[in-house]
């Protein structure tokens, strides 16, 4: 069940197709108990209701979909956890000058997946660029034929010209996107925007656009460009945004690492560790996964120190007969001091064996 319903999860995720995860607990016990079915259902099945579910399960599904936040349906004999499934971000970035380069390094680092793309081999290389996924050399105006823009991408424009800016511009208002921001000179933008509204733009569409790009911090250097920018993507991707459906939203965790390994033959048993829920100040956001294995390889974290080799240990002991539990981690005062953590928060975190 739990290797067909990810590999399910993956071909989603790489269609980019946003889905829910509902997982339902049996409980036969204070906080431990039998995992009764796991079921993958998208945005489509959830507004059409073609599910064999309660309202409040329908609900919760299309809830966590809008915010991208975790759901949890607690109930006296079963309980449903709801995790959103929803594509990694990915930056696109137009130009592969000086201020891309670190801006890929930077962007990569805080969870971005980076599509590079320029038209000059020397700037639109792997060797320049080895964190992109992707790095795409053709002229600006043909690649987006290769690319297939979705709604959770971010796009900055950092071209070499005006002129370059005008063609991606002018094709990047025509998709409904995350973030759009183009590099210039307020004057320069402004002469920019004016062409634009001269040509039937709606407002909307003008105001959707970052620009000039990134915050005021009083950057010069390439480098410090790059910090700016990042900071603002960085806002937009977890502070949250408004969505269409008035919601706000965040992007929430996706381990791929760690739903790929669930794929691979393994007779090695093992638990899926997932958090639930946060309060406070802690290193992983809800959804954040990993799999701990009975011989004590681990793939993925939920934070790291004493805390998560207590959920590990205890992952173990349930190897034994199966099922979930579920383990409260305290991450505040006396337990964060003696790990030296800065964390000051607690989490409840399921484990799950099969």
């Amino acid at each position: 069940m739990l290797k067909d319903i990810y590999k399910t999860m993956l071909d989603k995720v790489n269609e980019d197709i946003q889905c829910t995860m509902l997982t339902f607990l049996n409980f036969e016990g204070d906080r431990k108990g039998s995992i009764e079915n796991k079921i993958l259902v998208t945005r489509d099945d959830i507004e059409n209701k073609t599910l064999d579910i309660d309202d409040e399960s329908y609900e919760k599904a299309l809830l966590s979909l809008d915010t991208g936040k975790v759901q949890f349906i607690e109930r006296e004999k079963q309980s449903i956890f709801i995790e959103p499934v929803i594509p990694e971000p990915r930056l696109i970035i137009f130009g592969g000058g000086h201020i891309a380069k670190p801006l890929s390094e930077f962007a990569s680092r805080v969870g971005f997946s980076i599509t590079l793309i320029d038209d000059r081999p020397f700037f639109a290389n792997t060797e320049r660029f080895p964190e992109a996924d992707s790095v795409i050399c053709e002229r600006f105006e043909n690649s987006f034929n290769l690319i297939n823009l979705r709604k959770s991408d971010f796009v900055v424009i950092i071209t070499r010209g005006h002129r370059y800016d005008g063609i991606i511009i002018r094709e990047i208002l025509n998709y409904e996107l995350s973030y759009v921001g183009m590099i210039g000179s307020k004057r320069r933008v402004r002469g920019m925007m004016d062409e634009l509204r001269s040509e039937g733009y709606s407002e909307d569409k003008l105001d959707s656009v970052n620009s000039p790009i990134g915050f005021p911090i009083g950057a010069i250097t390439p480098d410090e460009i790059a910090i700016s920018i990042t900071a603002e993507l960085i806002n937009y991707k977890n502070k949250g945004v408004i969505n269409k459906y008035g919601k706000t939203f965040s992007f929430p965790e996706l381990d791929v690492e760690v739903a790929e390994s669930i794929l691979k033959d393994s007779s090695m048993p093992k638990a899926l560790i997932t958090i639930i829920s946060t309060k406070g100040s802690v290193p992983r956001k809800a959804g954040a996964k990993m799999i701990a294995y009975l011989d004590g390889r681990t793939i993925g974290s939920i934070g790291g120190g004493c805390s998560e080799a207590d959920v590990i240990t205890a992952a173990r002991e349930l190897m034994e007969t199966k099922g979930f539990l579920i383990e409260h981690v305290d991450m505040t005062g006396d337990v964060a001091e003696a790990e030296g953590m800065v964390c000051g928060g607690t989490m409840e975190v399921l484990v799950e064996v099969f």
